[in-house]
């Protein structure tokens, strides 16, 4: 599978060096241009999106809205639709283990691959941990965490054997954990395409690369988790998939690398890879920047109350969190110059309608950002339901 890093004599390797300082500096700041209580919200539904278009990949439909009713407890009655659910709710649930730290350090290593798929597998219905045989039509049992027996076959790729999976693991651990924060950046393609062609498990391959991958860039780059590779992935499912159809060819010709594999087809999926998580990033950017999010919620926070579905001081209650990322309760009777019953009536109405969140009775108050209002707040994050 070498080369596992393109080659100091690369052609492209300045200018892909260049693409990912950028990255850096345009994750960096998208960062720290919100208030930490925005970006725990932010981090929420990004965890739900991400888990949707991932799966969306993998051809599972689960929509953000269905997704935040199964976290609830509130499963569809149609076995499919809820088999979907469990699968996402499992999705998300090694997803926040991840942002909480759960991988830091090791999301390139042999350990740390594993846990992803077992933590993931553990959750699943039983309905999907089960491959179908392409060529005998046998139904074959995945167990979570648990490295494949058999021999693949994906697409034209002949995945290496069984009993070779540890040795190439081991040298993909050796590579991609040693590298330098701009290394990482830059490898972080490379590392996604070499893992889905030893293909380490029977099913659930492509899910964990695109985790392994955001655990990558989570940590290298502090995103924090407000924006994620898997959208733009998934938008541009094609070129994806082809790119990581040529990274599995053999080198070319004498200007092609020095290893088995092509060095120029890996270096065009790197400067893809790149591209797209550059362009997440700036759409980001454009949702969040602080005016037009401001404006958009209030907006949206005016017509409920014309509706008569908020109190009429909600604005400033939503506006005062949006400023200062929190809001602690004690502060909203002053906030709203009223007494402390109609203060707490206002916070249990933002509350019952999803927009406001806080852990305990006592807890600040920090917002919220539910999927089925993202349409409005966050337009062009997923498709409307």
């Amino acid at each position: 599978m070498e080369p596992l890093v393109l080659s100091s004599s690369s052609r492209h390797r300045e200018h892909l060096i260049d693409m990912a300082l950028e990255l850096a500096s345009k994750s960096a700041r998208l960062r720290s241009a919100l208030p930490e209580g925005v970006l725990t919200a932010l981090a929420d539904l990004v965890r739900a999106m991400n888990c949707y278009y991932s799966n969306l990949i993998e051809g599972h439909d689960t929509h953000p809205v269905d997704i935040e009713r199964a976290l609830k407890g509130d499963y569809s009655s149609d076995r499919v639709q809820r088999t979907l659910q469990l699968e996402a709710e499992a999705h998300i649930a090694v997803q926040l283990w991840i942002d909480q730290g759960g991988l830091r350090g090791r999301s390139t290593s042999v350990a740390g691959i594993l846990e992803i798929h077992k933590r993931f597998g553990e959750h699943l219905p039983d309905d999907l941990l089960k491959v179908k045989d392409l060529k005998s039509g046998e139904m074959i049992g995945v167990t979570p965490g648990e490295l494949r027996r058999r021999d693949v076959q994906v697409g034209d790729h002949v995945a290496i054997s069984p009993g070779a999976l540890g040795r190439f693991l081991k040298r993909y651990e050796e590579v991609y954990s040693k590298l330098g924060r701009s290394e990482t950046v830059l490898a972080s393609a490379a590392a996604h395409h070499r893992l889905l062609w030893i293909h380490p498990f029977l099913d659930g391959n492509g899910r964990v690369a695109r985790l392994v991958s955001y655990a990558q860039l989570l940590e290298t780059l502090d995103t924090a988790g407000v924006w994620s590779i898997a959208r733009g992935l998934a938008r541009k499912e094609g070129d994806y998939k082809r790119h990581l159809m040529a990274c599995d060819q053999s080198r070319r010709n004498d200007l092609d690398g020095r290893g088995n594999l092509s060095e120029e087809a890996l270096a065009s999926f790197t400067r893809f890879f790149l591209e797209t998580c550059l362009d997440q990033v700036s759409f980001m950017e454009g949702l969040v920047e602080p005016n037009r999010l401001r404006e958009r919620i209030l907006i949206w926070t005016e017509e409920e109350v014309r509706l008569g579905t908020l109190p009429s001081s909600s604005g400033r209650i939503i506006e005062a969190v949006l400023y200062r990322g929190d809001l602690p309760r004690g502060d909203v009777p002053g906030l709203l110059n009223v007494g402390d019953r109609q203060g707490r009536r206002v916070v249990s109405a933002l509350i019952n309608r999803g927009v406001l969140v806080a852990k305990s009775n006592r807890a600040p108050l920090r917002l919220a950002f539910p999927a089925a209002l993202a349409s409005r707040w966050m337009p062009g994050l997923f498709p409307e339901k």
